[in-house]
């Protein structure tokens, strides 16, 4: 998978990471990747595998105070789990961003966490496997990650303290076009089902976009076939409600990537609230506009709009 455009970017502080093996990133380390608290994908090898896995590959960054870890060479999905002091029941499946050349894990997953677990959310960081490093058919590799994520954290959401109906997802740039993906094609069958959690339904109770991609025009896709990677033109009576936030100012994703969104949403009577900023670049994840910018605000706008939405009638699933 590459992009038409330059990589698409995750803003970012960055503390260091390592992989799940224990692999040493650098001497600055100060928070792992995964946390102790996390679940892997697929109970052996992920579908669509090569004979030989990637490599882990997470490095750090960008110069302070915006340090960034990036995850490359994920060859064993896993989900990271954040969990409130005072849990609502309400959850946030965080997808990042990296044009899908690498992951935010930072920026666009973990400070996910930190900003919306004080507000009762318990947050789902999803280091899902990257299209362009080896796997067979690889327009569906990560959307296969976001379904059985979607899948096991319904089929556990007892043991995490949450309500099946009210989870939802949260995309940053390309993450913003994996979440608009599973949002309109939560049940393509992209993968065959491996166990009996395959049975719960993959559909999101609502979708964040965040200076999200939402069409294939600016985004190749593998060689298959790329009609899921159009989530425009595939919204429907049964696409869940949107939040769109998105800087007019955007070097990298042109506002008429949202915009479009936004107009096939309404077309097709799909709740909406979009936000376009006039100015905040891209990459500003939950916490890196200026105070003195109104868009700010716009996690505490996510808060009450995703408050409002899951006490709406829900519409029907097909």
């Amino acid at each position: 998978m590459e992009l038409d455009r330059r990589a698409i970017l995750g803003g970012a502080i960055g503390v260091a990471a390592a992989s799940a093996a224990g692999q040493a990133v650098a001497q600055e380390v100060a928070t792992t990747w995964p946390p102790a608290d996390h679940f892997a994908l697929w109970p052996d090898r992920p579908p669509n595998a090569p004979k030989v896995l990637p490599r882990p590959n997470f490095t750090m960054n960008g110069r302070a105070p915006r340090r960034e870890l990036w995850l490359r060479g994920i060859a064993q999905p896993v989900v990271g789990v954040f969990r409130p002091a005072n849990p609502d029941g309400r959850a946030l499946l965080s997808i990042p961003g990296g044009g899908y050349q690498f992951i935010s894990v930072e920026n666009e997953g973990i400070n996910v966490a930190r900003t919306f677990n004080p507000l009762g959310i318990t947050v789902f960081v999803l280091g899902y496997r990257l299209p362009g490093e080896g796997w067979a058919n690889p327009q569906d590799v990560p959307l296969q990650d976001a379904q059985r994520a979607m899948r096991l954290i319904r089929a556990n959401a007892g043991r995490y303290g949450i309500m099946p109906e009210k989870l939802g997802v949260v995309g940053f740039s390309a993450g913003g076009l994996l979440a608009a993906s599973i949002a309109t094609a939560w049940n393509d069958p992209v993968y065959a089902p491996v166990d009996a959690t395959d049975r719960q339904n993959a559909r999101p109770a609502f979708a964040g976009l965040v200076y999200p991609v939402t069409s294939a025009d600016l985004m190749r896709v593998g060689t298959g076939p790329a009609a899921r990677f159009d989530p425009v033109r595939r919204v429907g009576r049964d696409t869940p409600p949107i939040f769109i936030v998105h800087a007019i100012d955007d070097p990298v994703v042109p506002f008429s990537e949202p915009m479009a969104m936004l107009v096939a949403a309404r077309e097709a009577r799909v709740p909406v609230e979009a936000h376009f900023l006039q100015e905040g670049g891209h990459g500003f994840g939950p916490s890196y506009l200026a105070a003195s910018l109104p868009g700010s605000d716009w996690p505490v706008l996510f808060d009450r709009w995703i408050g409002r939405t899951l006490a709406a009638p829900a519409v029907p699933s097909a």
